[in-house]
């Protein structure tokens, strides 16, 4: 093991790496970089490996990490010798830049014996190609977090398989986000690049440079970046028919590059300027209404491109800071409908963008692959049985409507791409779970009134404010109570009595917790629970379960065990999401039953797993356009 040196200080210039004039870039920090970090210019990046030779590239290897190295280092064990020769020797032969060699070489230069290297990297390119051959069972995605295949390596400047960086710590490794939306067609270019080894051409702004994005990521401390067009396969070049399989995979998985990473924004454009006039939130190509980039918000997103100056007028920056603080909220609140209310009014290339720039969002346990043959609405019916069980629970008790699809209590993925009349709540409850059985069975447990009656709710109205009415509701013990209650939707509750299943948070299940927020339904003969509508109990009137008297008979604690409590079977909600035609019931328990299905006579019967599958069929395009 050898002891990291400290390094000397670094100077990457606009004029120097792009023959451009310091003060004619017009971004402050795309102009130059200064730093101790081990970066390299793209003239030695740029090197081929064959003109150096062997003790070439070693003496620079040496010269950039502060280094004495020879040839004949080496580190002999039991199991034969390794000299760093051998190890070099491979990319002379293949003729490989110096920025490659760079890049897979640096971050164990340090750590490990010769003996080690040629190990260490074939183990964690065979681990990554395995991971992701494993992941996808039957066109499923079996998890979500599945790193990016390739990331740009800032310091060298040159795009590598993620498994270069895997034996790095995680702090170092973990890439940055760069998001943007993408230009107009009539103002960009298929540019060639070393930079990902000339494999695709990539489509960037005609007034942009790549090189200079790199200066202006260097100086906001990255040292590994994640950008569409360099890392994910664009159309074209000659591994073009590679390109079909990886989609499968890596598009349905862009947004776990953004989850936890620094994500540096492009509001203007790719590397662009940020000068925003005043009708840019109103453009298609505005990155506040592109469907790619919901999925790339970030609790605190790094702006890019700032020039150092007050250009932009004061209505614009006033609705630009605007813009930002709505979806910094909306990322904090974390709230399904509010996520596809945005998506809804976005712009995408195709339909089906918005269910693949959604999935990430929803909270999947699996998600489909990108199929883009597939239409948007068989895509977003599977893409909504694979959602979180607590997503799923937001759709139960916040979506104003039945479901048209085949569940009542659920929307169908045309009701939420199409809905006008709702406006997301404020201040929503943490749900619990929806949880599903071995055969085809769910439930949600909570609090349940088995009649009541609902009055005031049975008139749509287009105002703004929510609609008031009133439940009135009569306790077995002979007490009764009258609420006034809001519904912040426009769809009709005719007057009458209903079934109504309140929400408490999921992490207090205590008899004193409010219970605000309500479905309104009707309890069949069969004791199922059929779905109507949703509504809350107005702020001066929310009330506990102690208050109306009910109480529980199980309750679910935040690790999932069973607490017996006494108390009356029928006050406690244990509903399950089954087929409609499925009539079991417990004999030990009371048990309301969610409809899954709309069918009345018979249960939907699944034919092998292709309820949950997408089929893979051809892309019929080469980009993911954000």
């Amino acid at each position: 093991m050898y002891h990291k040196p400290d390094l000397p200080e670094i100077t990457l210039s606009a004029l120097a790496e792009t023959d451009n004039a310091e003060l004619t870039i017009p971004v402050v920090k795309q102009r130059s970089y200064t730093g101790n970090e081990p970066v390299i210019s793209c003239a030695l990046a740029d090197t081929p490996c064959a003109d150096l030779g062997i003790d070439g590239v070693l003496e620079r290897l040496n010269a950039t990490l502060g280094t004495s190295y020879s040839l004949g280092f080496k580190y002999l064990c039991s199991y034969g010798e390794s000299t760093l020769y051998s190890i070099l020797e491979p990319y002379v032969e293949r003729n490989d830049d110096f920025g490659m060699v760079y890049a897979h070489l640096r971050h164990i230069w340090y750590d490990y014996d010769v003996s080690e290297i040629k190990n260490i990297l074939w183990a964690a390119e065979e681990y990554d190609r395995k991971m992701r051959r494993n992941v996808l069972v039957h066109d499923t995605i079996m998890t979500r977090n599945v790193p990016p295949r390739r990331v740009w390596d800032l310091y060298s400047n040159r795009v590598v398989p993620h498994w270069v960086t895997s034996r790095h710590s995680w702090a170092a490794s973990q890439a940055w986000g760069i998001s943007h939306a993408w230009v107009d067609e009539n103002d960009r270019v298929d540019a060639m690049t070393p930079i990902n080894g000339y494999e695709w051409p990539v489509p960037i702004p005609k007034d942009v440079n790549l090189d200079l994005i790199r200066i202006e990521m260097l100086n906001h401390g990255a040292q590994y970046a994640w950008l569409d067009v360099l890392c994910l396969r664009q159309q074209g070049g000659e591994g073009e028919h590679l390109r079909l399989e990886e989609w499968k995979l890596d598009v349905p998985t862009i947004g776990s590059v953004y989850e936890y990473a620094s994500v540096v924004c492009y509001f203007n454009g790719l590397g662009r300027p940020l000068h925003l006039t005043p009708g840019y939130f109103e453009s298609d190509r505005s990155w506040f209404r592109r469907a790619w980039t919901l999925q790339e918000i970030t609790f605190d997103p790094i702006i890019g491109g700032e020039t150092g100056d007050d250009i932009m007028e004061k209505e614009v920056q006033k609705t630009f800071e605007e813009q930002l603080a709505r979806l910094r909220k909306m990322r904090v609140c974390n709230f399904a409908l509010e996520y596809v209310s945005e998506m809804r009014n976005r712009v995408s290339s195709t339909s089906l963008d918005k269910v693949a720039g959604l999935a990430y969002l929803l909270n999947p346990d699996c998600i489909p692959i990108y199929d883009a043959e597939m239409s948007d609405m068989d895509a977003g019916e599977v893409l909504m049985d694979m959602i979180s069980s607590k997503r799923q629970a937001e759709l139960f008790f916040y979506f104003p409507e039945p479901g048209n699809g085949r569940m009542y209590w659920r929307p169908s993925w045309q009701q939420i791409m199409t809905i006008e009349h709702f406006r997301p709540q404020e201040h929503l409850a943490e749900l619990g779970d929806v949880e599903h059985g071995e055969t085809d069975g769910a439930w949600y447990e909570s609090y349940f009134i088995e009649s009541a009656d609902v009055r005031g709710l049975d008139e749509g109205s287009k105002e703004e404010k929510p609609r008031q009415g009133e439940i009135f509701y009569k306790h077995a013990a002979g007490f009764s109570r009258t609420f006034k209650i809001l519904a912040d939707h426009v769809y009709p509750i005719p007057d009458g009595s209903y079934a109504l299943i309140g929400a408490s948070n999921w992490d207090d299940w205590s008899s004193t917790c409010p219970l605000r927020f309500w479905v309104v339904g009707r309890l069949r003969d069969d004791r199922k629970f059929e779905k109507l509508s949703v509504f809350s109990l107005a702020e001066d009137e929310q009330t506990t379960p102690s208050e109306l008297g009910l109480k529980t008979t199980r309750q679910c604690n935040r690790y999932g065990e069973d607490i017996p409590l006494s108390g009356s079977h029928n006050d406690m909600l244990r509903g399950a999401i089954k087929p409609s035609g499925d009539t079991s019931l417990r004999s030990d328990e009371s048990i309301v039953q969610i409809l899954w299905s709309k069918s009345q006579g018979a249960s939907r019967e699944r034919s092998g797993d292709s309820f949950w599958r997408l089929e893979q069929t051809v892309p019929a395009s080469g980009h993911i356009e954000n």
